[in-house]
């Protein structure tokens, strides 16, 4: 296990650097200079080759993109060509809305799919099976934007329960305010995400129902619900375990969406503007944390398969074993 894991870091990293690599040198394609984040119209050449030379432009791409790999390891994600303020700083601060937002989006999404997709799989030959897997499909035909906007609707201007968008000024000072301000956020979020789990925990509910080992264990005497607990919740689990890793991943990168519906300070907010204004060092940063993020995710779902399912740990030494045996 401890060579996995030496492995699967090592792997992690290559791919953040190959990441990193080929979404700076997509920015260098795009029309443009950055150095136009600094200029207003009508600029002289001289005021436009010392924007380029404050923000590094007149170099090779290659020695931008050293520079911003060596300020990387030292945790250091540039300055904002606009408000000239540490971009690390200002992700932080952002963080504080989309953290939030994806985690209590992600948990109430598994809350609702599990036991829906477990009854839609268990009763999918009677009629509210049935309505529940149509549900689901709907789920995810509609857009996200589109729920929000009926959220705010219903709840915000009809019923003036909850807030229409917005944060407050001082972040969780006051958490109930807080908590109000995401809770259409969250619910949106929740539904669309809710409806997508839904099919994959109903896939996986329909291969374990129709198992020779479940049907054994029933045969051997087991209740239906004992059959499950000891047997079919394992297996049921390690699939779903690496499509729940993808859909946190999705939300997270989905808030751009969310937040700009609700105006929420987040980092979709702060990406959309760093993108209208040219602002590298915002962009590039988002892009990193967002990045190593989805990476971390998705390397911790794979390692909760390996914990979960013991064959997957067999399988990291399985060659050696077999060498083993061949030579013997």
């Amino acid at each position: 296990m401890t060579t996995y894991l030496l492995r699967r870091l090592l792997f992690l990293v290559v791919t953040l650097f190959l990441a990193m690599a080929v979404l700076f040198l997509l920015l260098r394609l795009l029309p443009g200079d950055p150095a136009n984040a600094l200029l207003s119209l009508g600029a002289s050449p001289q005021q436009i080759a010392a924007a380029r030379a404050r923000v590094g432009a007149d170099q090779p791409v290659l020695v931008q993109f050293g520079t911003w790999i060596g300020q990387l390891v030292t945790l250091n994600l540039g300055t904002s060509y606009i408000s000239d303020l540490p971009v690390g700083p200002e992700i932080i601060s952002r963080l504080v809305v989309t953290v939030p937002l994806t985690l209590i989006a992600f948990v109430l999404a598994v809350i609702i799919a599990v036991p829906v997709g477990f009854i839609a799989a268990y009763r999918s030959g009677r009629w509210y099976g049935l309505a529940l897997s149509a549900l689901s499909q709907l789920g995810i035909a509609v857009p996200v934007f589109w729920i929000g906007v009926l959220l705010i609707t219903a709840f915000a201007l009809q019923l003036r329960v909850l807030p229409a968008g917005g944060f407050p000024r001082d972040d969780w000072a006051d958490p109930l305010d807080a908590i109000r301000s995401l809770a259409l956020p969250v619910i949106t979020v929740a539904i669309v995400m809710s409806a997508s789990i839904t099919r994959y925990v109903r896939s996986a509910v329909l291969d374990v129902l129709g198992s020779d080992y479940l049907r054994t264990s029933r045969a051997l005497g087991a209740s239906f619900a004992s059959a499950m607990w000891r047997h079919g919740l394992r297996n049921a689990s390690v699939p779903v375990i690496s499509i729940l890793g993808i859909e946190l991943a999705t939300t997270f990168l989905g808030a751009v969406v969310v937040e700009n519906v609700f105006a929420l300070p987040g980092l979709g907010s702060m990406l959309l503007k760093a993108i209208a204004q040219h602002d590298y060092p915002d962009i590039q940063g988002i892009l990193f944390v967002s990045t190593f993020a989805v990476l971390v995710i998705g390397f911790l779902a794979d390692l909760s398969q390996r914990l979960v399912d013991p064959r997957l740990r067999e399988s990291v030494s399985g060659n050696t074993l077999s060498g083993s045996r061949t030579r013997s």
